[in-house]
């Protein structure tokens, strides 16, 4: 049996209040109170171009009896079920088979999955796609007739939303699975990630707006209207505010019962994320049944911590490695005929305003600003939750505080968020470009799992076993958020009308919708500058520290925080 870690100073509850409360202010003020203007203004009609009265739920009436909402509903959710086959079966299976195989196959994919997630782009792949409505396009880029006829265009967006996406929801779908094969229970541990990312890649399609707007812009005849469209299209396409709200509002319903769902399994199922140590980081895992963290009676009559070790490790057979091996370059094949129409337009692509450096300084500065920002406050909140746990082995509970906007990003909020900068005077300002969002709730769930798994199992004090070790996935999200807000299309559309205001993905759909070109500058939104900088630092973190994580669920080990 381990000894049990040092007992908490009795301030460390105090403390971890009021790490806290930066995050419950950012809350409040970022995510609570536009949440509330939302509503509040779903219950009125007019908008900017006439005077606003109160008309009650007459909005929600009409929206609920119009089939155009539940199209959009409907459609919507559709565009989510090939992505959910990546994430739920292809992605746990590919994990499956690069864990198996050893380091450096494993290692091998991560690289090449951390290259899907930097150069993704939503509007570059619509203007790729665009390159398809010329005469007589070329290979794969004919299937873009499809999207000229209503029966058809349906069908069409979907096959091009799933070919667009596979690659960046497998990469990330993956590295959430690998560290739960590391764990000390691979089944539950994997039954709950694949619960998070199905929840995760649902709430993510239903705000889907970027490659639609650029490609159909919910036609022909509304058949490929989404609820993010269809929210646009009432509040800043007819300036009628009240529908609008009101579409906004059932999605952040939708989006706040999925994101209680997912805070619930992850804490019900006592969910941890923990470091493995380097030497136990590089082979297979041989056996799940030892506990993660060297906790045996023969590790700690061998004088060990309780520190995450891993389970046992072997050497992968000839088998496993062929295995792996094959998976990887079935992945690449696959990876690069889904994304050679983009591939092709980005070679193909010529110097524009898009990619000019105003366009990449309105496009980056704000977006790793508030990256910076979001998760900031996120991580005080973690370490105060998760690391110092205020409520004691119930402290992961107090996520449920944030839980309903755990996966609302701009969309749902944008009607209320762009009153509020009309208000103070910020529309068309670069201080408008900058996300309205002071929390990122994500950030915040992931990095409090991790502090309480480090300190669970750490006999260090607080600085060296809980924050430091998890300082480095601060970072990582943070760029993560920051690739996230580099490529949103729809809040600096809404804010900004000043062409040298424009962001590259707005300046690329502008590009689009004039027909200035007839052949668009797909790589603007992903200069080969900012790919070879997120590149680096993806396979950086993929392989000094992501490679090390351990994920671990309904561990009944409790180990007493070091504070």
């Amino acid at each position: 049996m381990t000894s049990p870690a040092p007992a908490p100073q009795t301030s460390a509850p105090a403390l971890g209040w009021l790490l806290a409360v930066p995050a419950l202010l950012g809350t409040l003020i970022s995510l609570v109170l536009p949440t509330g203007q939302t509503i509040w203004l779903s219950l009125h009609s007019g908008g900017v171009l006439r005077e606003s009265t109160y008309t009650g739920t007459s909005n929600y009436t009409k929206l609920l009896g119009d089939d155009a909402f539940w199209q959009a509903l409907g459609f919507s959710l559709s565009l989510t079920l090939f992505p959910l086959l990546t994430a739920v079966v292809v992605a746990p299976l590919l994990a499956l088979a690069l864990d198996r195989a050893g380091t450096w196959p494993r290692r091998a994919g991560r690289i090449v999955l951390s290259l899907a997630v930097v150069t993704f782009s939503p509007v570059g792949v619509a203007a790729a796609w665009m390159r398809g409505m010329a005469p007589e396009p070329s290979g794969v880029l004919g299937l873009v007739e499809g999207l000229r006829e209503p029966a058809t265009a349906p069908g069409t967006l979907r096959l091009i939303v799933a070919a667009a996406t596979f690659g960046v929801i497998c990469a990330l779908a993956v590295t959430a699975f690998l560290p739960a094969l590391r764990g000390s229970r691979v089944a539950p541990a994997m039954l709950v990630v694949g619960a998070l990312v199905a929840i995760a890649t649902v709430a993510v399609g239903l705000q889907a707006f970027s490659i639609g707007l650029v490609l159909t812009r919910g036609g022909p005849e509304r058949s490929t209207e989404t609820l993010a469209g269809l929210q646009y299209d009432y509040a800043f396409r007819m300036a009628e505010f009240g529908p609008g709200a009101s579409v906004a509002a059932l999605t952040g319903v939708i989006l706040g019962v999925l994101g209680i769902v997912a805070t619930v399994i992850a804490v019900a199922a006592r969910l941890r994320i923990t470091v493995v140590p380097a030497s136990h980081a590089g082979m297979p895992s041989a056996s799940h049944d030892m506990p993660v963290g060297g906790t045996t009676a023969e590790g700690a009559a061998a004088g060990g911590s309780p520190a995450v070790g891993g389970p046992e490790r072997r050497s992968p057979g000839a088998v496993a490695v062929a295995v792996g091996v094959a998976a990887l370059v079935v992945l690449v094949a696959v990876g690069l005929f889904l994304t050679w129409p983009w591939i092709d337009g980005v070679l193909a692509s010529t110097g524009s305003e898009a990619g000019a450096l105003g366009a990449q300084v309105n496009t980056w500065v704000p977006a790793v600003s508030g990256a910076i920002m979001s998760v900031g406050v996120a991580y005080l909140g973690a370490l105060g939750i998760g690391g110092l746990r205020p409520l004691g082995r119930h402290s992961e509970w107090l996520l449920l505080a944030f839980a309903p906007w755990l996966f609302v990003t701009t969309g749902p909020l944008g009607v209320a968020n762009w009153q509020n900068m009309r208000n103070l005077g910020l529309i068309d300002s670069f201080l408008a470009l900058f996300p309205p969002v002071l929390v990122s709730v994500p950030a915040l769930l992931v990095l409090t799992l991790l502090c309480a798994g480090l300190a669970e199992r750490t006999d260090k004090d607080f600085f060296a076993g809980v924050f430091l070790p998890s300082l480095p996935m601060a970072g990582i999200l943070a760029g993560a958020v920051a690739l996230m807000n580099a490529q949103d299309l729809l809040w600096p559309l809404l804010v900004v009308q000043k062409t040298a205001l424009f962001t590259a993905p707005v300046a690329q759909t502008a590009q689009l919708g004039a027909f200035a070109t007839t052949t668009p500058d797909v790589g603007a939104a992903t200069p080969l500058i900012a790919v070879v900088v997120a590149l680096a630092g993806a396979v950086a973190a993929q392989l000094l520290y992501l490679d090390r994580l351990a994920i671990t669920a309904n561990d009944s080990r409790s180990h007493t925080s070091a504070a």
